[in-house]
């Protein structure tokens, strides 16, 4: 790989800056002043140093994320603030959502690199299960859960896919369900949706799983952590 390449896909630097920086003397690889940004360097043996700081090339990088309100799931947006902007500090480059909640909704969110895994995760092909939480503005009836099952109409040409509505708790004096949805397609607004379909509007809405990856408790809304090897193994496993 080119030492500019490598040293702006580290640091989210410009290939200008970085240059200017190897001209300054600044950047070393094996502990000699690299001279020329166009150089060649092995990135996975290489030791790279810019401004005294070892570098370390990763190709794919892996960020859960637990939205909160009020971001958008994009790279960018000139109306609003992305969930990209909540990974303060990071090279975020390249990097882009596996799929999308909407503005109000919360939860678990992929933040990668990796188009192939990204691919596979919303691939209709696939049948990757996603379980959300849900507060409904009214009473939940077993009618609501056999038709959850057998599919919901929501005003396109197929039902939906089979999909899972459990009764957390019911709220009787607001006339309101918590429940738990877990669909395996990812069609627009598709929860709010099928909650019209049996005549009630989402409340709050939040994402707790995708596929194996379960949102981490740990993380409070905005706050990240990359995933584990056993939580990327599992989902590439899928």
């Amino acid at each position: 790989m080119r030492l500019d390449k490598y040293l702006s896909e580290c640091t989210g630097k410009t290939r200008s800056q970085v240059k200017a920086l190897v001209k300054k003397g600044l950047v070393t690889v094996d502990g000699v002043p690299a001279k020329s940004p166009d150089m060649k360097i092995d990135e996975t043996s290489s030791a790279v140093t810019m401004d005294g700081k070892t570098l370390s090339y990763e190709k794919y990088v892996y960020y859960m994320l637990n939205k909160p309100e009020g971001y958008v799931s994009a790279t960018n947006d000139n109306l609003h603030k992305t969930v990209i902007d909540l990974l303060s500090g990071e090279n975020t480059r390249d990097l882009f959502p596996v799929g999308r909640l909407d503005i109000d909704t919360v939860g678990l969110l992929l933040i990668t690199n990796d188009g192939a895994l990204s691919h596979d995760l919303l691939s209709p092909a696939k049948h990757v299960a996603k379980t959300y939480e849900a507060i409904l503005d009214g009473i939940v009836t077993d009618e609501d859960i056999t038709m959850f099952k057998t599919g919901v109409d929501i005003g396109e040409e197929k039902l939906c896919k089979p999909a899972t509505l459990k009764v957390v708790d019911i709220d009787e004096n607001k006339g309101h369900s918590r429940v738990y949805i877990t669909i395996t397609e990812g069609k627009f607004h598709q929860i709010k949706r099928m909650a019209n379909a049996i005549g009630m509007d989402v409340l709050f809405l939040k994402r707790l799983s995708m596929g194996s990856l379960v949102l981490d408790p740990a993380l409070s809304p905005g706050e990240y952590r990359r995933l584990t090897e056993d939580e990327l193994n599992s989902l590439r496993s899928k």
